[in-house]
């Protein structure tokens, strides 16, 4: 586990050549400092004595402009330090968020990682600035300390007294601090991640009338966040009046017996003048009330970007994708774990290169997981996931983002323009490309409708869902893998468009093994295959109008079969509307598709997928688009 000693330390590695510069001006500066109260004591001693005070000045002003010099640059080296530090800390934290898929887990949601992003990293990157300027003030203490020693004994003892209360007095700070910060940053987490969820949900809140429930949800933690706040400032009060009393009282020890070694003639006038210097030096180890609470939230801040940093991420493998391969996917004993829960359980599935699988199933059961695991965006707890015989966990970054791309839902609108979120995957596209994506997706009418059509930057282009998962299918086409996964991809068009969409992405992926989440009977009904998922298990793997004949097979689509027709299933005009002729017809003939042998659902072997030939479709009720007349999507 990181540490956030070590976290930090790993930062300054970084930029270590502002870090060393600032080391090195605070140790000139701090010497520069120490020599100074000497040098003025000199000079007013020449003074009192009438003896030439023109060496000592000279002293004092080089000493001065030495100080000078070293402060400002010094400031340099911290800003060059602090923001370098927390730049690299940013980028570990976002790459090891975005390569763990950190976002979509329950410990860390967007709102929470945001704030570790921006406030945590902060916090941790200041740990090396706070630590140089704490450490230059102890220096230049202890340097006030041994001078005052050096001047008079009676002095540094009566200085001295003042270290072991200063010592428990910090201590103490830290010891109740750590955990108050923590805490602190954490609950600002939770309420930073409801916020972000309510104003995700904006729309939706708006339309509910549940402003004021949404407000008490995401203000839940605020009393939390207040008690702690108010013991944070308790003990900084505290703190601050034990250090308040602790410092005056030194002073005032430390004058009373420099004035005594005066009036005995043990110092020099000068030299009086120069404890006073040293006595308000030595106190700047006793004034680090400021640098103590910084370090506390610094540490506090590294820690939680260590809980990110710490998260594990799949090791990329060395190989390259063979030539000349077409995209088998294969999924051999693989099991899904989440918390207790078991989301897949020792999931067996074969889909050949070219096929069109999809993957139905109730809410839960596991379809979006099984899709995660095919481009390794999600690790299985066990089994293994194959390309062409060859596993996921082999293959380079590189190999592996080429041979698999991925349409999701609610694709992200990444990019600058249209044309840039388009071609995101594949920067070097040419524009030429582009637009023959974007028309595959049968999304080049409404670009070209667009303020500056292809350049429209993306915060002009107003977008309805339909229209951004199109652009999410023409980013998709633009990548161009051997391996397409479609996360209910097509959800949001009406049935209209999914049936023009898909039929230009039968031919524009023509060849291309295809996964297809499906919700809609439409979808299920193009697709070559069908994987019943039910209880992270596959239940049956048929063809659609096989499937169809099965009563809870039929119920998975119960919503959606009352607006569109399923294959084998048009409504009957002759039986009024709702009812389903061809469903009746399949409820008579008594088949079934094979089903796992677990399940019990019924006797015989999965039809072999890589046979290609079609399900059998009744002419007489064939639906508004023939789901077999065409390649599915």
């Amino acid at each position: 586990m990181t540490s956030p000693r070590q976290l930090v330390w790993e930062a300054t590695a970084r930029t270590r050549g502002w870090f060393v510069l600032a080391s090195v001006t605070a140790v000139l500066g701090s010497a520069g400092t120490l020599a100074f109260p000497w040098a003025m004591a000199r000079a007013l001693d020449a003074v009192v004595t009438r003896q030439s005070a023109t060496g000592p000045v000279l002293v004092c002003a080089a000493l001065l402009a030495l100080v000078v010099i070293t402060g400002a640059l010094q400031t340099l080296a911290n800003g060059a330090y602090g923001s370098g530090a927390v730049a690299a800390l940013r980028r570990s934290l976002a790459r090891r968020a975005l390569d763990a898929g950190v976002p979509g887990t329950t410990g860390f949601p967007a709102g929470d990682l945001a704030g570790r992003l921006s406030a945590g990293c902060a916090q941790a990157g200041s740990a090396g600035v706070t630590l140089v300027a704490a450490s230059s003030a102890v220096l230049t203490s202890l340097g006030g300390v041994v001078a005052l020693w050096l001047l008079d004994w009676r002095i540094g003892l009566c200085f001295s007294l003042g270290v072991p209360p200063l010592v428990l007095i910090a201590r103490m700070f830290m010891n109740r601090g750590s955990g108050l910060f923590l805490r602190y940053q954490e609950t600002q987490g939770r309420i930073s991640a409801l916020l972000l969820e309510a104003l995700g949900g904006a729309r939706t809140i708006g339309a509910s009338g549940t402003a004021a429930a949404e407000t008490r949800r995401v203000l839940e933690p605020l009393p939390e966040l207040s008690r702690t706040g108010h013991r944070v400032w308790a003990l900084q009060r505290d703190t601050g009046w034990q250090v308040g009393l602790l410092i005056p009282a030194v002073e005032v020890l430390v004058l009373c017996a420099g004035g005594l070694a005066l009036l005995r003639g043990d110092i020099s006038a000068g030299e009086l003048a120069a404890v006073v210097g040293y006595t308000a030096l030595a106190m700047a180890a006793l004034d680090q009330l400021d640098a103590l609470f910084a370090l506390g939230m610094s540490a506090a801040g590294a820690r939680r970007v260590a809980e990110v940093l710490d998260q594990p991420v799949p090791a990329p493998g060395t190989r390259t994708r063979p030539g000349g391969r077409s995209g088998a996917v294969t999924l051999t004993g693989v099991t899904v774990r989440s918390g207790a829960r078991t989301v897949l359980d020792a999931v067996d599935l074969v889909v050949p290169a070219g096929t069109a699988l999809a993957v139905v199933g109730r809410s839960g059961a596991g379809k979006s997981t099984l899709a995660a695991l095919i481009g390794r965006l999600r690790e299985p707890d066990a089994g293994l996931v194959a390309i062409d015989g060859v596993p996921l966990g082999e293959l380079t970054a590189q190999a592996l983002r080429a041979t698999v791309g991925y349409a999701f839902e609610r694709p992200a609108l990444l990019g600058t323009t249209v044309a840039g979120m388009i071609a995101f995957a594949r920067p070097d596209a040419s524009h030429e490309e582009v637009t023959a994506a974007a028309g595959a997706a049968r999304a080049d009418d409404f670009i070209t409708r667009l303020p500056h059509g292809y350049d429209t930057p993306l915060p002009d282009a107003p977008l309805s869902g339909g229209e951004v998962q199109r652009l999410g299918i023409a980013r998709a086409l633009v990548h161009d893998p051997a391996v397409i996964v479609l996360d209910d991809a097509l959800s949001s068009l009406d049935t209209a468009t999914e049936a023009r969409v898909g039929s230009a992405l039968a031919s524009a992926w023509s060849g291309r093994t295809r996964v297809l989440i499906a919700h809609r009977v439409s979808t299920a009904a193009r697709a070559d295959l069908v994987a019943w998922l039910e209880d992270g298990r596959i239940r049956a793997l048929g063809r659609h109008a096989e499937l169809w004949r099965l009563d809870d097979y039929r119920a998975l689509f119960a919503a959606d079969t009352g607006r569109e027709a399923a294959p084998g299933a048009v409504p009957d005009r002759k039986r009024g509307p709702g009812r389903e002729a061809g469903a009746d017809r399949h409820a008579r003939a008594g088949g079934e598709a094979v089903q796992n042998p677990r399940h019990g659902a019924g006797p015989g072997t999965a039809p072999d997928a890589r046979a290609g030939t079609d399900a059998w479709t009744d002419p007489s009720t064939t639906p508004q688009v023939n789901p077999h007349a065409q390649e599915s999507v």
